[in-house]
């Protein structure tokens, strides 16, 4: 991984992938910051920080890319986008449309 400056916003670069650290924050619950970025690129994701750890996930909340490595965290983070998918998908309309992204409820 290599560490990039972008406009004043940290970033890592997990190979052909840039995983941006000055993403608006969408939730945060357990320690775990999910974040989505106003002018995201297929195919439809988020991202997730957990202890300095990021990641890139799918909205059924598997891992494509990055280093989050606690089982926990990858659980609670897969359950989170599981019962948010409908929330997920209409902040992706939102990016497409160029419209606001909305907070989606943290897991309790």
């Amino acid at each position: 991984m290599e560490a990039l400056a972008r406009g004043g916003v940290t970033a890592i670069n997990e190979g052909d992938d840039v995983i941006l650290a000055g993403m608006p924050v969408i939730a945060i619950f357990f320690g775990i910051v999910i974040r989505m970025h106003f002018k995201e690129h297929e195919p439809r994701h988020f991202h997730a920080e957990h202890q300095s750890l990021q990641g890139k996930f799918d909205f059924d909340g598997n891992q494509t890319v990055g280093n989050i490595t606690s089982k926990n965290a990858l659980d609670l983070i897969r359950q989170w986008a599981q019962l948010n998918r409908a929330a997920l998908d209409a902040n992706w309309a939102n990016i497409k449309a160029g419209k606001p992204l909305n907070r989606i409820p943290p897991l309790e």
